[in-house]
């Protein structure tokens, strides 16, 4: 065979693989549009049937996942390869991956455990694993959540499904924990009526139930009143800031002197008598 021969063969074998590459890359692109496609319509039929966001994404990762292996698997037969080696090959790796990755197994098994017995949802505001936020995704592997402070986190669904969680989206309404200082002057009853009153009229407090303001415990300064109105987890830190507000607008009103702290240093003067330091009050 001389050099012209070999030339001709190799140009054909060059020619024959490079049409199969532009093949497989027009099928792979072809086929990336079908499967976007394909979960656009199987998002907007789910929604229509009106299937939980949580659901509904967990399944379009299965089911984006799933048609992307058959996709390889196709263009690996395009070329020649048997897909039945392929497969054998596939499951092999499989669990050779499963040994060497096993919480990425234990992170896919914890999702689906979340999604069957469903402690939150997405759009939840959570706590769970350190991280407290409103969840946006379940994804196979991670959990998508959103914090106070806009940033995103994400979590491993194992370590989630391991935790406690706190869902504070599962109850109607939920409770606003704040305190309130009291002068030993000051008349509790009055204070607490006065605080009620007050709190009631902040927007998207509810009535039902109302408002608890309760003497909680007892300092050198006074009473210490508990002050707990009930609000929708949405209206939570509009509640809380107002709440504060209240407080101070109330007792600011009512004329309430300042609470106050004494300090007495043992030990005493040269004649005898102990040293008490006065309030700041009495010193300015």
């Amino acid at each position: 065979m001389d050099f012209r021969q070999i030339s001709l063969v190799a140009s054909q074998l060059l020619t024959q693989f490079g049409l199969k590459v532009l093949g497989a890359i027009a099928l792979w692109l072809v086929a990336q549009r079908l499967i976007d496609f394909a979960l656009k319509l199987a998002r907007r039929a789910f929604r229509n049937q009106h299937v939980d966001p949580t659901l509904i994404n967990y399944l379009l990762n299965i089911i984006g996942v799933t048609l992307r292996i058959v996709l390889v698997v196709a263009i690996l037969g395009f070329f020649g390869v048997e897909t039945t080696s392929f497969a054998a090959l596939l499951a092999g790796a499989g669990i050779a991956i499963g040994a060497a990755w096993g919480g990425l197994l234990a992170n896919f098994a914890a999702g689906a455990f979340l999604i069957v017995f469903r402690p939150f949802k997405v759009g939840d505001f959570i706590t769970t694993a350190g991280v407290t936020g409103t969840v946006t995704e379940l994804g196979l592997f991670t959990t998508s959540i959103n914090t106070p402070d806009n940033v995103l986190t994400i979590v491993a669904n194992n370590k989630i499904f391991a935790d406690n969680i706190q869902n504070y989206s599962a109850n109607p309404y939920r409770r606003v924990d704040l305190v309130a200082q009291l002068h030993h002057d000051v008349k509790h009853n009055e204070a607490i009526a006065l605080l009620k009153a007050k709190i009631s009229q902040i927007p998207n407090v509810l009535q039902n139930p109302a408002p608890d303001v309760e003497i909680q415990d007892f300092n050198f300064a006074g009473p210490v009143l508990a002050v707990r109105p009930y609000c929708n987890n949405d209206h939570y830190w509009q509640v809380y800031f107002d709440t504060n507000k209240a407080i101070r607008e109330t007792f600011s009103e009512a004329g309430y002197p300042i609470p106050e702290y004494r300090y007495a240093i043992s030990g005493s003067s040269g004649n005898g008598i102990n040293n008490v330091i006065p309030p700041l009050s009495e010193i300015t």
